[in-house]
């Protein structure tokens, strides 16, 4: 069998996903290198991999070059991206990598991915594609006060719920406008939060959908969270996603209210909380290995339901030499 080799992009923090692509080639007999690239040497996900290749920063010119080479360098077979300022460049330039190289880019189109970075962009679709999203206010609605609060303030293309905000009143909203760039303002959601993970083939077939309660969060991150499936959030993903129509791993936030499910945001990559799926059956990352050997897999929710995850931070030690301590 050949080797499935895979990069992981801005690899960071991201140990449980590292390990979670070794444990699946391990299952699967597969001869896999998982290669962590970063631009920090102290990464922590560098000191898990199998190997590690040195990447320049996202906003330096020769980027896709240096992907390019480490794909060729390393026999990489599919390129796995981590973070948001990520996206939008590898899909515009999936096609060029692609046919420089062996690899796949696990990227949905470009089309997909300018919906999912542009929080603006990705109201307009879901408003278009009758899903239910809280109300988003025009600059004119909010000048002439024909709102009602509380709201809530978020930047257009942010990420990891920096700069996200309850507003209780004018006051606070002015204060949040004036330290926020390109803000949007909703209707403040309340109910209970989710995380939904969600893996399709590269045709966009959708093969597990895994709802997860978020118990309790930090810095944005779920970090104690529940497996329940919600039968009616799984038909209303597994609609979105007949849609949207990405590929790979798909990370959907939402939120049941009193109005029904109403969604928050969608992440067309691994989010952190990816592994607690994964670990409950629904292993995206056994999918992959699956695909590029040529099998064909189908839609199932073979994972355990009511599974709780706590989350919590852990060290490693580097010596002088930038060497793991045992």
């Amino acid at each position: 069998m050949k080797e499935i080799n895979i990069l992981i992009l801005s690899a960071g923090r991201r140990v449980e996903l590292v390990q979670s692509f070794q444990k699946a080639a391990k299952k699967l007999k597969v001869n896999s290198n998982i290669v962590a690239g970063d631009c920090s040497d102290t990464a922590p996900a560098l000191y898990f991999a199998d190997r590690v290749y040195k990447l320049p920063r996202i906003s330096e010119l020769n980027y896709i070059q240096t992907i390019i080479d480490a794909c060729i360098q390393e026999n990489i077979v599919l390129i796995v991206p981590t973070i948001d300022t990520d996206l939008l460049l590898l899909a515009e330039n999936k096609k060029f990598i692609e046919e420089k190289t062996k690899a796949k880019v696990l990227i949905s189109d470009t089309k997909v991915v300018e919906v999912c970075r542009d929080k603006i962009n990705t109201q307009i679709f879901l408003e278009e594609s009758n899903f239910g999203i809280p109300k988003m206010y025009t600059d004119g609605e909010i000048e002439y006060r024909d709102i009602k609060f509380p709201l809530f303030i978020k930047p257009k293309s942010g990420s990891s719920s920096i700069n996200t905000f309850k507003v209780n009143n004018l006051s606070e909203l002015e204060i949040y406008r004036s330290i926020i760039h390109d803000p949007i303002i909703q209707d403040f959601m309340e109910g209970e939060e989710f995380t939904v993970d969600v893996f399709l083939d590269f045709e966009s077939t959708i093969i597990t959908i895994v709802p997860r309660l978020r118990m309790a969060t930090r810095s944005g991150e779920i970090s104690k969270g529940k497996i329940i499936k919600d039968r009616e959030i799984i038909d209303d993903v597994s609609r979105l996603m007949s849609v949207l129509k990405p590929i790979g791993h798909i990370t959907v936030q939402l939120m049941k209210t009193q109005k029904g499910i109403e969604y928050i945001e969608i992440n067309p990559r691994f989010g952190g909380g990816a592994p607690m799926s994964i670990q409950s059956g629904a292993d995206s990352c056994e999918n992959l290995f699956r695909l590029l050997m040529g099998q064909t897999l189908e839609y199932n929710e073979n994972y355990r339901d009511n599974l709780v995850f706590l989350r919590f931070d852990n060290s490693i030690c580097i010596d002088e030499n930038m060497e793991l301590m045992k």
